[in-house]
This record gives C-alpha cells, structure tokens and sequence, in this order.
C-alpha cells in the first residue's frame, strides 16, 4: 500500500523553506515536491537554489518548489560529443559566421525558451511570472544565457543559473538544427575552462542521459553545490579557445 505523502507546506513571501528531506518521495504523485507558495524574488531564488531547490509550475498552479532524490547531473568530464555532434562543432568553429556569445540577449533567450514549440510539450513552465523573475536575476548577475548565433541570428540558446562556481541548467532552445546542443556544448567548454565541474540537470530525461548526464543521490548533490558557491565567481565570457577543452580530445 502507498503512504500518503506529508501535507505540502505553504510559503508566506521571504519565509524560509523546509528541510529538503521532506519533499515528497519517488513513489508519491509528484515525486520531489516540497513546498508551495512564497516568492520569485532575487533572494528567494538564491536561497532556494543555495539548497538544492527550484521552482517549476503551470499556468493556474501556484508556485512550487522542488528538491527531487536522485538528481540529474551533468559532470562535465563525462559530457559525450558524438561523431555527428563533433561534426558539427568542427564545421561550427570554422565558420566566421558563427560564434557563441553569453549574456548578450538573456531576454530574447528565455523568451524563446519559453515559446519555442516543443515535441509532445503543448504548453509551458516557463510563464510570465518566471521570465521577470529570471531576468531579474540576470541583472543581478546569477543567471546567465549561453548562444548560438549564425550569419547574425540567434539560432538558439540556453540559460542558466550560478552561485560561485555552483552551475543549474535551466531550458535550451532550437530554431536551427543542433544549436541548443551547440550552446550546451559551449557551456561544458566554458565550465571546463573554469574549474566548474557539475551542471545540474534537475530531472532525468533520456535526452540528457545520452549526453552523459547521470543521477546522484541528493545527499551527494548538496554537497557538490555547498562546495561549488562558496567557490569565488567567474567572468561569464566566452572564447574560441574554450572550443579545445572538446575538438582538441
């Protein structure tokens, strides 16, 4: 028989949250919840982010807050470049019409992150609400875009979240073939690059697995990102050079 989860705390605006262990278990309805209600403020976000906790919710839903056991994890060492994906890569960089940049058009990313249509995803989480808040926290400089630009364009992109040297992927994007997986790319260069060894993956998906991403217990990534904040922050920039850190292997 299946024990019922524990009620799910509600949040007053800048009240602190509970104890990740008690968000729900693998076998309840929503696996990894933890608490409803509070806050999309900047300070919400970096305490709820600080402790292995992120906001996900639909259009009617309240805020909710999630801190799942396992969690899926990129470690950078271990991201898979493919034949066809370094195929791609090699024609990328030698491209002058192609480069990738950070931080230039965090706007036009998380917004295209939010409305490019998706395979067997009619809507999305990323809501009114989350894109002000995101870019909130852009301004005050923990998140951070990674793109994709070709003859010009945005092509595709992705955003992320950093406390110190403590990395959370967000969303990607596509409008051409293979830029989101161009911009993730970048991002594993650009971590190698600064002594970033984990991006964390939230929830398991079989495009992430094939990637190289893995889960850890949640006990295991706490401690990755308890060591990693506390770690001095690094100059979100981006250089051809990085490339070597995945064409020169």
């Amino acid at each position: 028989m299946t024990k019922s989860p524990p009620p799910l705390p509600w949040l007053e605006p800048g009240s602190a949250f509970p104890p990740v262990e008690r968000a729900w278990g693998p076998k309840s309805e929503a696996p990894g919840l933890l608490a409803a209600g509070g806050d999309l403020s900047v300070r919400t976000l970096r305490d709820a982010y600080s402790h292995g906790i992120f906001p996900w919710f639909s259009e009617g839903q309240p805020i909710l807050w999630w801190s799942p056991d396992p969690r899926m994890v990129l470690t950078v060492a271990n991201f898979r470049v493919r034949r066809s994906l370094r195929q791609t890569l090699v024609r990328f960089v030698a491209d002058a019409r192609c480069e990738v940049r950070i931080d230039t058009a965090f706007s036009d990313v998380i917004t295209a992150c939010a409305y490019t249509p998706r395979q067997g995803q009619p809507g999305t989480w990323i809501l009114p609400d989350m894109v002000q808040a995101y870019t909130h926290l852009h301004q005050a400089g923990n998140a951070h875009s990674v793109e994709t630009w070709i003859d010009g364009k945005l092509a595709g992109g992705l955003y992320c979240v950093a406390l110190g040297r403590a990395v959370f992927g967000e969303s990607m994007f596509s409008r051409q073939s293979d830029a989101s997986k161009i911009a993730l790319a970048a991002l594993v260069c650009f971590c190698r690059q600064n002594a970033i060894f984990h991006i964390d993956c939230q929830q398991n998906t079989a495009h992430l697995a094939s990637l190289g991403a893995a889960e850890v217990p949640r006990k295991t990534f706490l401690e990755h990102i308890q060591s990693a904040r506390s770690a001095p922050a690094v100059e979100w920039r981006f250089s051809p050079l990085y490339w070597n850190h995945i064409l020169s292997a």
